[in-house]
C-alpha cells in the first residue's frame, strides 16, 4: 500500500483520535482502545514508510496517548461533583414514576391514617402505642406538649435519630426487591402513622403548634423516606417489568439506580437528624422563623429533585446514564487488571461468590457446625446465656457482635482470629488461583519464610477486622462498611503483592483513599445485601425450617429450645461467614482495578507486546 493511500484510509480515524485527546475527560478504557489501534498503525508505519512523516506523526501521537493515559486521573472532588450535579438527577429523572408513585402512597396513607383516627379514637394508640400516646398527654396536661424532643442530650439524640432514620430508610430500599410491595408497605406503615401523629394533636388542639416543631426536621426526614421508598420501587421494577432483559439483568440494573439514589439522600438523612437534635427542641422560636425553615427546606427538596432534573432534561444531560455491557452468567469472562465503577466491582463480586458458592460453601458449614460445637461441648458454655436473637428483623444486625467477642470467655476472641483468618486464606487462594488463569502472576514470594511472613501479617490485620465487628456498638456495626474494606485490600496487597506487609500498607492507603468513592460505593451496596439477607433468611426462612423440625421431631420443649438456639447460632454464624466471604472478593477485585489505576499494569504489558522483532504480514520490522 503506497503512503497516500494508507494516510487516506486512516486520517479522520486519527482526527477523531486527536479530539478526543482534546477533551478535558476521556474514559480510560476507550484510551486504551485509541492506543492500541494508534500503535498497530505506528508499527505499520515503521515497517513499510520507516523514514516518512506519517511515521513521525503516528509515534507522536502514540506519545501523546501514553502520556494521557499514564497521568490522567479524574480527582476525587471531580467525581463527586459530577455524580450530585449531573449522575444523581438523571436517575431521579429518569425513575420519576416510581417517585410519583411513592408520593402518591405515602399521601395517601396519611389521609388514610388522619381519617381513620377521626373515626375511631382508639386507632392512634394503635399506630403509635400507648406508652406514647400517655407521654404525650402528659406533657400536654404539664403545658408542654413538645417535651418530647428536649428530653435528651442534643449530640445522643441527633446520632440515635439519624443512624434510626437511616435504617428505615434503607428496610424500605431493600424491600423493594420483593417485588415492589415490601417499599410499599412500609411508605403505607410510615404514611398512617404521620397521619395519624398529626390528628391527634389536631384533635388536642395543638395542630400548629405540633405542624411548626415536627415539620421542621420532617420536612427533610419525610421527604427522603418517601424517596427512599421510591428508590425500593426503582429497584423492584426491574424485577417486575425486566422489558427485553432477563429478570436477573434487568434487576442488576434498576439496584445499581435505586442504591445511587440511596447513596444520594443519606447527607438530608444526617442534616435532619441534626435539625431534630439540635433545632427541632427550641419551640420558643418565632413561628414565623419556623414557618420559613419549614419552607426553605420544602423549596430545596422540590427544587433539587424535581426542577432541577427537569431543567437538565430540557438543557440535555451532559451525558447519558452509564450503560454496561451484560453479558450471560456463565459467558462472563473476569477482566482483573481493568478500571471499574463501584457497579462494575459489585457485579463482579457477587458473580465470582456464585460461581464458586459451592466449593465455598461446604467449607464454611463445616467452619459454623465447628464454631457451634467448640461452643457448646469443647467450652462447655450455656449458649442461651451468651447468644441472645432478636425476634424483628430491623433489630437483628445488632446481634452480629457476639459472634465475635464475649467479656466471659476470654478465647472467644482469638478462636474467630485463627477461625476467620482461615477462611479468608481460603478465599484468597480460590481468587488467586482463578486470577492467575488471566493474569499469569504468582503469589509474589515463593519460599517458606516469605510465605510465613504474609500469613502472620494477614493473621494480624484479620484479628483487627474482628476487633471492630466485637464492638457492641450499633455506631461501630454501621462503620463497618467505612473500615472493612480497607482492612480487607490490605490483607490481599500482602497476600499478592511482592511487598511486605508495611509498604503493602502503604500502597493500600495510596489505593483507598484515591479511589475513595468507589470504595464506598461497593462497600454500602454488599453491606446492605448482607444485613438484608442475615436480617430476612434468618428471620424467615429459619423459622420454617425450625417449624418443619417441630411438626416432625418427637422432643421435649426443654431439648427443642436447646436445639433452636444451636441452630440459630450456626445459622447466624454461616450468614455472617457468607457476607465476610462476598466483602473479601470485592476487596480482592479492588485491588486489582486500583492496581490498574495506580500503576497502568494491564496497559505496561500492552506496551511490552510492542517490540521491534514483531512481524507484519510476515516482515520483519525495522529497528
Amino acid at each position: 500500500m503506497k503512503e497516500t493511500q494508507f494516510i487516506e484510509q486512516n486520517k479522520t480515524k486519527w482526527q477523531v483520535f486527536e479530539s478526543t485527546l482534546a477533551q478535558e475527560t476521556v474514559d480510560p478504557e476507550k484510551l486504551r482502545d485509541i492506543f492500541l489501534q494508534v500503535t498497530d498503525d505506528l508499527s505499520y508505519a515503521r515497517t513499510f514508510y520507516p523514514n516518512r512523516s506519517v511515521r513521525v506523526y503516528l509515534n507522536g501521537l502514540s506519545k501523546k496517548v501514553f502520556n494521557r493515559t499514564h497521568h490522567h486521573k479524574k480527582t476525587q472532588a471531580s467525581r463527586l461533583l459530577s455524580f450530585w450535579t449531573e449522575e444523581l438527577p438523571r436517575i431521579v429523572y429518569d425513575s420519576q414514576k416510581a417517585f410519583r408513585l411513592s408520593l402518591f402512597v405515602f399521601i395517601g396513607s396519611m389521609l388514610i391514617g388522619a381519617f381513620s383516627s377521626a373515626m375511631d379514637p382508639e386507632f392512634v394508640r394503635t399506630i403509635l402505642g400507648d406508652a406514647y400516646v400517655n407521654m404525650t398527654l402528659d406533657n400536654i396536661a404539664d403545658g408542654d406538649p413538645m417535651r418530647v424532643y428536649k428530653d435528651s442530650k442534643e449530640m445522643g439524640m441527633s446520632v440515635g435519630i439519624t443512624l434510626n432514620n437511616l435504617m428505615v430508610a434503607f428496610l424500605t430500599f431493600l424491600l423493594g426487591i420483593v417485588y415492589l410491595i415490601g417499599s410499599i408497605g412500609i411508605l403505607i406503615s410510615n404514611g398512617v402513622m404521620v397521619g395519624s401523629f398529626q390528628y391527634f394533636f389536631y384533635e388536642q388542639g395543638f395542630l400548629l403548634e405540633s405542624f411548626l416543631t415536627i415539620w421542621m426536621h420532617g420536612t427533610l426526614e419525610i421527604s427522603a423516606i418517601i424517596i427512599a421508598g421510591a428508590a425500593g420501587i426503582t429497584m423492584g421494577r426491574g424485577l417486575v417489568f425486566p422489558g427485553t432483559y432477563s429478570r436477573a439483568k434487568a434487576f442488576q440494573l434498576s439496584a445499581k439506580r435505586g442504591l445511587k439514589i440511596m447513596i444520594g439522600i443519606t447527607p438530608i438523612f444526617i442534616l435532619a437528624g441534626f435539625i431534630e437534635g439540635f433545632v427541632t427542641r427550641h419551640t420558643d422560636i418565632p413561628n414565623g422563623i419556623r414557618a420559613l425553615f419549614i419552607l426553605t427546606c420544602l423549596a430545596f427538596v422540590i427544587g433539587y429533585f424535581v426542577i432541577y432534573p427537569m431543567y437538565l432534561n430540557m438543557k440535555g444531560f451532559k451525558q447519558g446514564e452509564k450503560s454496561y455491557t451484560l453479558q450471560p452468567d456463565n459467558m462472563h469472562q473476569f477482566v482483573y487488571y481493568q478500571i471499574k465503577t463501584s457497579g462494575q466491582l459489585f457485579n463482579d463480586s457477587f458473580l465470582f461468590f456464585a460461581r464458586h458458592f459451592g466449593k465455598m460453601a461446604f467449607l464454611f458449614l463445616i467452619f459454623s457446625a465447628l464454631f457451634v460445637l467448640f461452643n457448646g461441648f469443647v467450652m462447655n458454655v450455656v449458649l442461651k446465656e451468651i447468644f441472645v436473637f432478636a425476634d424483628w428483623p430491623f433489630d437483628k444486625v445488632k446481634e452480629i457482635p457476639q459472634f465475635f467477642y464475649n467479656v466471659n470467655e476470654k478465647w472467644f476472641y482469638p478462636f474467630n482470629v485463627g477461625l476467620f483468618s482461615l477462611i479468608t486464606l481460603v478465599v484468597y487462594f480460590i481468587f488467586e488461583r482463578n486470577s492467575r488463569e488471566t493474569t499469569k502472576e504468582s503469589i509474589g514470594g515463593k519460599n517458606v519464610l516469605s510465605l510465613l511472613a504474609k500469613i502472620i501479617g494477614i493473621v494480624f490485620i484479620i484479628a483487627l477486622c474482628i476487633a471492630l465487628f466485637a464492638i457492641n456498638n450499633f455506631l461501630a456495626i454501621l462503620a463497618i462498611p467505612m473500615t472493612l474494606p480497607f482492612l480487607l485490600i490490605w490483607a490481599y496487597a500482602t497476600f499478592k503483592g511482592k511487598v511486605n506487609f508495611f509498604q503493602a500498607f502503604g500502597k493500600t492507603w495510596k489505593m483507598y483513599f484515591e479511589n475513595f468513592s468507589v470504595n464506598i460505593g461497593l462497600s454500602f451496596a454488599l453491606f446492605l445485601i448482607f444485613v438484608f439477607f442475615y436480617s430476612f433468611n434468618q428471620f424467615i426462612l429459619f423459622w420454617f425450617v425450625v417449624d418443619m423440625l417441630a411438626w416432625n421431631l418427637t422432643l421435649e420443649q426443654a431439648d427443642l429450645d436447646i436445639l433452636v438456639n444451636m441452630l440459630l447460632i450456626f445459622f447466624g454464624h454461616f450468614n455472617v461467614v457468607l457476607g465476610y466471604t462476598l466483602f473479601a472478593i470485592g476487596a480482592a477485585f479492588s485491588y486489582y482495578s486500583f492496581s490498574e489505576e495506580i500503576d497502568a499494569v494491564s496497559l505496561l504489558e500492552k506496551i511490552d507486546e510492542i517490540s521491534f522483532d514483531n512481524q507484519i504480514r510476515g516482515i520483519a520490522k525495522e529497528v
